[in-house]
């Protein structure tokens, strides 16, 4: 495949706004995008894109991607030799690296599977939930989200949301009771302490908090908390805490993703780092403190290998100046094909156990349904 088709197809995917919940448009075009590139190729229930190609015996790779964007309006443009665009780096350019590293991947023997995901940027997560409910695991998969192209990401922190609502009867405004905004604005300082003087969203190894939104009055208020969590955070621990010191009000568990993190032994990770080389880059690890559709995957398909990687600066997402550098691009799209074949290479002579190093928090461990604390 030509860099000249490569650049053009992620063009074309920049020219199609999908933002969540709103990705038909981009879904259709990738179809036939696939198609015309020799997959088997559908949108599911979902919405998801999902194409295949099979390529004799051998293992199953699935590249995963997301297909929407956060809300933005930026003019695609070529320029000095970067592509402009909404998703150019979050995460239509891993996509599309993706999509034509699998049918360039001649040398693999077996099934790869790429999958351009909807809803990757909303708390749900709901296109991710639906592949790891009705596919198969495979026998390794690549995260596709901006790494570097030469950088490979082994993990993620968790998230825990959070919704703590306060009602209180009317009364006079100089009546010394507290009102219910004055409560909820309490609860952040309560959250803090308990999380401890540590917590710091920098760190990969601590918790850190942010006030998402406060809202209310004298008689009914409520704040939304998000909690980015380390591996072997006690989520059950805090949730008591917080309840026995905010008795005024109702604390409810909005969502919980786990944290995860791959070994640098997991065959994914040790794939990813010989296309790197290959392409005369010096590997790079590295861990990320927001979450990802790793997260979304790796709770339930604990003994996959499985790493995130795609070109990309991923400084740049979801600002007014996203871009990618064509030879990143280039060069990790490159770097995909690699780790496919070296995938397919490997397969059999690499234990199961290396994957699973992986540090996951259970979903039972994590209460993962939810409900009020």
């Amino acid at each position: 495949m030509s860099d000249t088709y490569a650049v053009g197809l992620l063009r074309r995917m920049l020219e199609i706004p999908s933002p969540s919940y709103d990705e038909s448009a981009l879904a259709a075009f990738l179809v036939d995008a696939m198609v015309g590139l020799g997959f088997e190729a559908h949108v599911d229930e979902t919405g998801n894109v999902v194409g295949e190609i099979r390529r004799g015996a051998g293992p199953t790779v699935m590249l995963l991607g997301h297909m929407d964007t956060v809300p933005a309006a930026l003019p695609v443009r070529s320029e000095g030799g970067r592509l402009y665009g909404c998703g150019a780096v979050d995460a239509k350019g891993p996509l599309a690296a993706m999509i034509c590293a699998a049918a360039s991947a001649a040398g693999f023997r077996g099934r790869v599977v790429v999958a351009g995901v909807v809803e990757e940027e909303t708390p749900d997560s709901r296109g991710a939930m639906a592949i790891r409910e009705h596919h198969r695991p495979p026998d390794a998969v690549v995260i596709g989200e901006p790494s570097g192209w030469s950088s490979v990401v082994l993990g993620y922190k968790g998230k825990v949301d959070l919704r703590y609502r306060v009602r209180r009867p009317s009364s006079h405004p100089t009546h010394p009771g507290p009102k219910a905004i004055e409560l909820v604005v309490d609860a952040w300082r309560i959250l803090l302490e308990v999380l401890g003087a540590e917590a710091d969203h920098s760190r990969f190894d601590v918790p850190g908090p942010r006030l998402t939104s406060v809202s209310g009055g004298p008689t009914s208020a409520e704040a939304e908390l998000s909690i980015r969590i380390p591996i072997g955070f006690d989520i059950g621990a805090m949730l008591d805490e917080l309840a026995r010191r905010l008795p005024d009000g109702e604390l409810t568990l909005i969502n919980a993703v786990p944290a995860c993190r791959a070994s640098r032994n997991d065959p994914v990770v040790r794939a990813l780092a010989h296309g790197i080389r290959a392409q005369r880059g010096r590997p790079r690890m590295k861990v990320k403190t927001a979450t990802s559709d790793m997260n979304t995957l790796a709770e339930v398909w604990t003994d996959v290998p499985m790493a995130t990687y795609g070109p990309g600066d991923s400084k740049l997402d979801h600002t007014a100046d996203e871009h990618i550098l064509l030879t990143d691009y280039v060069r990790g799209t490159r770097v995909l094909q690699l780790a496919v074949e070296e995938l397919g290479a490997r397969h059999g002579t690499e234990p199961r156990a290396a994957a699973q190093l992986r540090l996951v928090e259970s979903s039972e461990r994590l209460g993962r349904n939810g409900g009020s604390a």
